[in-house]
């Protein structure tokens, strides 16, 4: 079986991959007849040499290779035909401007895996750069607080070599008594946590982050029957709100009133309610003064997400009263930071990571005869067809 990693094409440029080097000596060890090959790159985080160095073929031609491993959509000019390919494709929530890329995906009778469609047998991903989106986030929402407040300046986490640096420097910045409230408790979340813990912020219970004041900085994570209630007042569990999202309103308004630093970290289904609505921000007793979405659906729950930012410019101001962009140093207006690809700002560390989950929870189904179904579930198409689990698509490729 031949497996060949591909050069990043998108612009701007990401320099992540899906293994490192040492991630791909160790697949070699533990697989004998796996042959490896790298496409050569300038961009990404790690060199060629890097690779050569492991014993790693690197090659301007990977066309030989089965199965190509890639971060970001492939433009359509580089596809090989009749190829399988894993990458992220944005195409599984029906993206409107990533159709023509799902179109030729199948005229060129390509099986495409989309990294987001690799869950195990209850339907939890398993692989995925959440855990470090978290990371910068949090860093990035720091960083704002002290830009806005002009109370300290940081530098931009790209700048930096990785976590670890990060905390460093989160670690000599004196913080007021701050509240984060974080929503979410998967990968993106414990990134969150990981990163406020390190700096030794206390976590406390939703119950007395509501009513206490502290005079230190504190967080509460909360999760979704915390920030949503039924609208007739029954208590249910957690079933019944992915079941029946539309018998849900938000309950994130009593957040708002005691909360300095919003940092998102949850999975936004369609149809389940608006979390901060331009209502909770319009509020008087609105306190949120930094809004980090890292989950970053523009025009969605989160209200004064108006567009994604970038690495280059992560903040934006945001004016409640008009709903509409404005400097961030307005003295009305709360800074929003959405980027749209923060792991992008620690490539060696998200790809390093991104490794170990792809070597642990997929590449044994190659040498298994996919036991687990993992690649059987995450295989979107096959003969130039949708396979049956993504035939919702079909109204998407036809273009309807």
């Amino acid at each position: 079986m031949k497996f060949g990693i591909i050069k990043e094409r998108k612009s701007p440029p990401d320099r992540r991959v899906v293994f490192s080097p040492d991630e791909l000596a160790r697949l070699k060890q533990q697989y004998h007849e796996a042959i490896i090959k790298v496409e050569s790159s300038d961009i990404r985080v790690f060199t060629d040499q890097q690779y050569k160095s492991f014993g790693i073929e690197v090659t301007n031609d990977i066309s030989d290779c089965d199965i190509l491993f890639g971060v970001k959509e492939v433009p359509i000019a580089d596809l090989i035909p009749n190829k399988a390919y894993f990458f992220f494709s944005h195409t599984i929530k029906k993206q409107t401007h990533n159709r023509k890329l799902l179109q030729a995906i199948l005229e060129k009778n390509i099986d495409l895996y989309d990294h987001e469609t690799i869950v195990d047998a209850h339907n939890r991903r398993l692989i995925g750069f959440g855990k470090y989106a978290g990371i910068v986030g949090t860093y990035n929402s720091i960083r704002a607080f002290g830009i806005k407040f002009e109370l300290f300046k940081l530098p931009k986490a790209e700048t930096l070599s990785g976590k670890e640096a990060l905390i460093v420097h989160l670690k000599r910045v004196v913080l007021p008594p701050l509240k984060f409230v974080i929503t979410g408790t998967g990968k993106v979340g414990n990134g969150v946590k990981e990163m406020l813990d390190a700096m030794k912020i206390k976590e406390v219970s939703v119950e007395n982050y509501l009513a206490k004041n502290y005079t230190q900085p504190v967080y509460t994570q909360i999760d979704v029957l915390e920030y949503n209630k039924r609208v007739d007042g029954k208590v249910l569990d957690f079933n019944d709100f992915y079941q029946n999202p539309q018998e849900y309103t938000s309950d994130f308004e009593r957040f708002t009133k005691v909360s300095d630093i919003y940092i998102t970290g949850h999975f936004h289904a369609n149809a389940a309610p608006a979390i901060l609505t331009r209502a909770m921000l319009q509020s008087k007793d609105c306190k949120i003064k930094i809004v980090a979405d890292i989950s970053c659906d523009v025009n969605g729950p989160i209200a004064c997400t108006v567009r994604a930012s970038t690495i280059a410019e992560p903040l934006y101001g945001y004016l409640p009263s008009e709903n509409k962009e404005v400097d961030v140093f307005h003295p009305a207006a709360l800074v929003v930071m959405a980027v749209d690809n923060l792991p992008c700002e620690l490539p060696k560390d998200s790809s390093e990571g991104f490794g170990e989950m792809f070597m642990e929870h997929v590449i044994p189904a190659f040498f298994n005869g996919d036991k687990d179904g993992i690649l059987q579930r995450a295989k979107m198409t096959e003969n130039g067809k949708l396979t049956s689990n993504f035939s919702y698509l079909q109204d998407y490729v036809d273009g309807k």
